[in-house]
């Protein structure tokens, strides 16, 4: 439960070897680069480079070429960055470019005549039986025509028309569409078109080099049609064979020009004055020498490692260190926001705080199993991270379920396994115990409220925020206050006697209280630092006085929210004694089916359920204690083969 060191690093050498150092510091896997202006300025002669990318336009080229063809670009491993220079590779890109389009021009004619020949083919279809001539149709002067089909509905509306010039002669009718043919002066041709569209007449482009009859017609489209398929498939084969010939030349490419592109991007952060370079970032402290090592043979450039939080100006990146046990639930803590670089890893407190609480208000060993074997193989085959989680959440059930006795809802199926042991019934009976279940829900919620108030103290310490650590509502404090509080309550309970005396209330419970109402000027004292009351004493009293109540109601909201914790246990039986109910009630194989349906009903609504709570109760009443967020995810330069371009 550890945040991974880093070290400051330090890069500078001759502007001529940039390009060169920025590839290995990607190649390296392990530098997280930030802008050099940061801790250069320009105060100094340093500069920014502001340059237009020359790897840009070719690469955009590539992909909008793959894309076009359907072609998924992938890397070669391998891949020398000196194999081709830009304009080598620009000047064969835009070639292929125009080989490919003209063959995909030409297929797209192709395809245009099948798709046109087709709807010709059903309009002659409805001009079989006319003996009319194609040609001497095509060849009207000053009439325009229009072949194709309107609506039943629409052709019952051209008696409306009848003062207009144009006619409309139908040939076939099929029941929905009417076929036929619109006649028109040119002059009219436009007048006729709006009048058609409104009645949804659907035009169908003959083709002008028909003649004779229908028939006629027909045989010459079917030509026609057959050399235009043959050239699509001719079209089609010959871009398969040119990507196919291309192919690994088309990804060597792409590997270039993506890393070059990408490096070239990194010049951005790099400060210049007189010839020489300036590069900034982290590298983890177990990496430190190897990337050090990596530039060697560069005896221009100067590498100098510092510690990682030297300078304020720049603030370290955090990557989290987790076991594999705690590694999926870093997820729950991403979802929050990373800790500071001096901060608190919690993530193995959330896995074992979660896993724990879950299995409690989710205790069943039957649909534990499942839930684990369910989480297995999401992660298995989709390499889901929740999956991984879900085994964990599963096997948790599976053994709290041991302690309730409960295998799909069966109360009393382990039974011969408590006597082979020695025990005389199960170790907890979940709906004669009521209490004991909502007061260990509570007593469970103190303790991980009492360890967060620990967490915060120790965070505040190493950030040397002495006001956060000792004064406020969960430093030592708070936790006195509250610890004072519990204590005497228990015991009062337990014994029948009351520590609330006045010394035990002004020394453990006053003080406190009165610590935490004056914890900003207690602060800035332990800073040396002199405190001033921004808008009078009436007002510092007021809000101060108002946040301790709140801390008080905090306290109490808090605690008793995890009562939620019992509620589900209970729920959890209560659901399954009434699935359990139901299927007594059924007859025979119903009884079997009500049972399996009951368990995935609750399996899958009180299952999701519980995981939202928990996350719950993470993130509201353990992680607001002494989590801040605040931190920076360690990401360190590599090619993104996989990012778009834009």
């Amino acid at each position: 439960m550890s945040i991974e060191k880093m070290q400051l690093v330090n890069i500078a050498g001759l502007v001529k070897d940039l390009d060169a150092v920025l590839i290995r510091c990607s190649d390296s896997g392990c530098f997280h680069i930030e802008s050099a202006g940061k801790i250069a300025g320009s105060g100094q002669g340093f500069s920014s480079l502001r340059e237009d990318n020359p790897y840009l336009l070719p690469l955009k080229q590539l992909t909008e070429l793959a894309a076009s063809n359907g072609i998924e670009l992938v890397t070669e491993e391998g891949t020398d960055y000196t194999e081709d220079s830009v304009i080598a590779m620009t000047t064969y890109i835009r070639g292929l470019s125009e080989k490919l389009a003209d063959a995909t021009e030409r297929m797209k004619k192709a395809s245009e005549g099948v798709s046109e020949g087709e709807s010709a083919l059903i309009q002659l279809n409805h001009l079989k039986g006319l003996n009319v001539d194609i040609e001497k149709i095509n060849s009207c002067e000053h009439i325009t025509v229009r072949f194709g089909k309107m609506p039943s509905e629409s052709y019952q509306k051209l008696p409306y028309y009848d003062d207009k010039t144009f006619m409309f002669i139908d040939y076939d009718h099929d029941g929905e569409y009417y076929w036929g043919a619109a006649f028109a002066p040119d002059s009219f041709a436009a007048e006729m078109d709006d009048i058609l569209e409104s009645l949804y007449f659907e035009k169908v482009k003959m083709p002008e080099f028909l003649t004779g009859n229908a028939d006629d017609a027909i045989e010459m489209i079917n030509k026609s049609l057959a050399d235009a398929k043959e050239c699509m498939e001719s079209c089609k084969a010959e871009k398969e064979q040119i990507i196919a010939a291309e192919r690994h030349r088309l990804d060597r490419c792409f590997t270039i020009l993506k890393a070059e592109h990408d490096n070239f991007e990194l010049r951005s952060k790099a400060s210049i004055v007189n010839g020489k370079f300036y590069i900034v970032g982290f590298v983890p402290e177990k990496d430190a020498e190897r990337f050090k090592a990596m530039f060697d043979d560069l005896l221009g450039v100067s590498i100098v490692l510092k510690p990682a939080d030297i300078d304020g100006r720049i603030k370290p990146p955090v990557k989290l260190k987790n076991n594999k046990f705690s590694e999926p639930f870093s997820m729950f803590v991403e979802m929050y926001g990373l800790p500071s670089y001096d901060g608190i890893n919690p993530t193995t407190f959330v896995a074992v705080s979660y896993t724990l609480l879950f299995g409690i208000m989710f205790g069943d060993v039957g649909q534990g199993l499942v839930v684990a074997l369910l989480g297995f193989l999401w992660w298995k085959l989709k390499g889901a991270k929740l999956g991984h989680i879900m085994t964990r959440l599963g096997a948790s059930s599976a053994v709290f379920g041991l302690v309730y006795g409960s295998v799909f809802g069966y109360e009393h199926l382990l039974d011969p396994l408590y006597h082979a042991i020695g025990l005389q019934h199960k170790p907890l009976e979940i709906l004669e115990n009521t209490e004991i279940i909502l007061y260990g829900a509570i007593a469970i919620g103190v303790a991980l409220i009492v360890i967060s108030i620990l967490f915060n103290v120790i965070t505040g310490f190493k950030q040397k925020d002495f006001e956060r650590a000792l004064f406020s509502n969960n430093g030592l404090a708070g936790l006195i206050f509250f610890g004072a509080i519990l204590f005497a309550l228990v015991y009062m309970i337990l014994t029948g006697v009351s520590l609330f005396t006045p010394a035990y209330i002004i020394g453990l419970i006053v003080v406190p209280l009165i610590i935490m109402f004056f914890r900003e000027p207690l602060g800035g004292l332990l800073k040396g630092k002199k405190f001033e009351i921004h808008g009078g004493i009436g007002d510092f009293i007021a809000s101060n006085f108002f946040e301790c109540f709140e801390f008080l109601l905090g306290y109490a909201t808090n605690t008793i929210s995890f009562v939620r914790v019992g509620g589900f246990v209970l729920s959890h039986a209560g659901m399954m004694a009434v699935v359990m109910a139901l299927a007594e009630g059924a007859n025979g194989g119903a009884s079997l089916i009500v049972v399996i349906l009951g368990n995935i009903f609750v399996m899958f609504l009180e299952g999701m359920l519980v995981g939202i709570q928990v996350l719950r109760l993470e993130f509201y009443e353990i992680f607001s204690r002494f989590y801040d967020g605040n931190g920076k995810p360690f990401e360190p330069v590599k090619v993104k083969y996989d990012e778009k371009i834009e």
